[in-house]
């Protein structure tokens, strides 16, 4: 009887199971035959009803005789109007792929963390001792409940359906930020990577959201949220954010002065992480330390020696000035906890649920777009991004499904334009 004989999978042999990869599935990803859903666009487009512009405060509407402010045809040189839409994103963003498509340069969502369907709230009044309970629209409530019907589940694909159309919106050098908190982030992450590639993930920033925490008895703290940065392709725009340099860091790094000039600096490696040549620092050729290599290329090490930048100290290997009044800070890193919540007391406060303070989107704007560019927002809520991109002239469209979230955000850059302007 012969032996039996082990399989042997390879090149000319593949096992069955290698053609399929990792994925998320959900129930109503693909159809009763195996097949993907798609998106049906075409069927989602419609014309819209009403685009509203915010240009210029109510006084100047009143003496043109035009009392509505949002009627009133934008000056600006390409004639574009900022758009406040109300009504369901996908059938939004579906309507502005016409004109649209491949043409906003960043978009910023802080969509519902999957907290179910009951979008109904108490909305704080007069001197805020009073509240009065806000409820859903039938439109809100059909929506929702086919957002939410099935849980998790309706919501993946409600997620899926909307990172679709936001990368056919991005420009080539956008880039899309996604706020979300630890009840569906890791979720949202592998969608995220299906749709825009791992490739073009930047970074998962972590948002210190709370200052103290309530003190949960079985668990650690929940005190942050997940904001996941993705680009559209390898040519996305990021001006590097810098932050103020730590008190403490300039008494213990900055401690160094030179007697000419008085200016103030400190002592720092040239080398890093990865091997690298030999590179001469004026009469002597130095290796790097063993699995380092030199920062710098030669040619900018000859100037370096020229202008005393780089000295040799007791150890005898070279290191590099690093004058403080050419430092723009400490770099921003992945986890931020100088931006505070929106306190009590704020001044930008609007008593709505899930507002975020406007300092958030003045970091991620100046960094991921330039004056100019065009911006967005389709779960807008009290219209933070637009408040902020029209003081750092930005162009912008927000839309949203709650009927509260559109006026509180059109009360809002009315009363900013009108602080602009007057």
């Amino acid at each position: 009887m012969a032996k039996n004989k082990t399989l042997q999978f390879g090149p000319d042999n593949p096992h069955p199971l290698s053609t399929m990869k990792t994925e998320l599935v959900w129930e109503g990803k693909y159809d009763e035959f195996g097949n993907r859903r798609e998106i049906d666009i075409a069927g989602d487009a419609m014309p819209m009803q009403k685009i509203e512009t915010i240009e210029q405060p109510r006084s100047e509407a009143a003496a043109a005789g035009q009392l509505e402010v949002f009627e009133k045809k934008t000056s600006r040189l390409d004639d574009f109007r900022n758009m406040l839409i109300w009504g369901d994103n996908k059938l939004v963003m579906a309507s502005l792929l016409k004109d649209f498509k491949g043409k906003i340069d960043l978009i910023y969502i802080d969509p519902p963390f999957d907290v179910g369907a009951d979008f109904t709230m108490d909305v704080l009044i007069g001197d805020e001792n009073e509240t009065t309970f806000k409820d859903q629209s039938a439109l809100e409530m059909v929506a929702y409940r086919d957002m939410w019907g099935k849980g998790t589940d309706s919501y993946l694909f409600m997620m899926y359906e909307r990172l679709i159309l936001f990368k056919k919106l991005l420009s080539e050098r956008g880039s899309i930020y996604v706020h979300i908190d630890w009840r569906i982030g890791h979720y949202v992450k592998i969608l995220m990577d299906e749709i825009f590639g791992k490739i073009n993930f930047i970074n998962e920033i972590t948002w210190q959201k709370i200052r103290s925490s309530k003190g949960q008895s079985r668990s650690f703290g929940n005190v942050h949220d997940i904001i996941l940065f993705y680009s559209k392709s390898k040519e996305y725009e990021f001006d590097k954010p810098y932050v103020e340099l730590d008190p403490k860091l300039l008494k213990t790094h900055y401690k160094y002065t030179e007697e000419k000039t008085g200016r103030v600096y400190q002592l720092a490696d040239l080398t890093q992480s990865g091997a690298g040549p030999a590179r001469k620092f004026g009469d002597r050729l130095l290796d790097p330390p063993s699995g380092k290599h030199w920062i710098w290329t030669q040619d900018k090490i000859d100037q370096g020696i020229v202008e005393s930048r780089i000295i040799f100290t007791t150890g005898k290997m070279p290191r590099v000035k690093r004058y403080l009044d050419e430092s723009k800070g400490n770099p921003v890193e992945d986890i931020w906890t100088d931006i505070y919540p929106i306190n009590s007391m704020a001044l930008e406060r609007l008593n709505f649920p899930t507002q975020k303070p406007e300092s958030l989107h003045e970091r991620i704007l100046q960094t991921s777009s330039k004056e100019r560019d065009l911006v967005a927002d389709f779960f807008c809520g009290s219209g933070t991004l637009g408040a902020v991109a029209e003081r750092l002239n930005r162009r912008w469209i927000m839309a949203d499904l709650g009927r509260f979230a559109i006026h509180t955000s059109r009360k809002r850059l009315i009363d900013l334009q009108r602080n602009l302007h007057d």
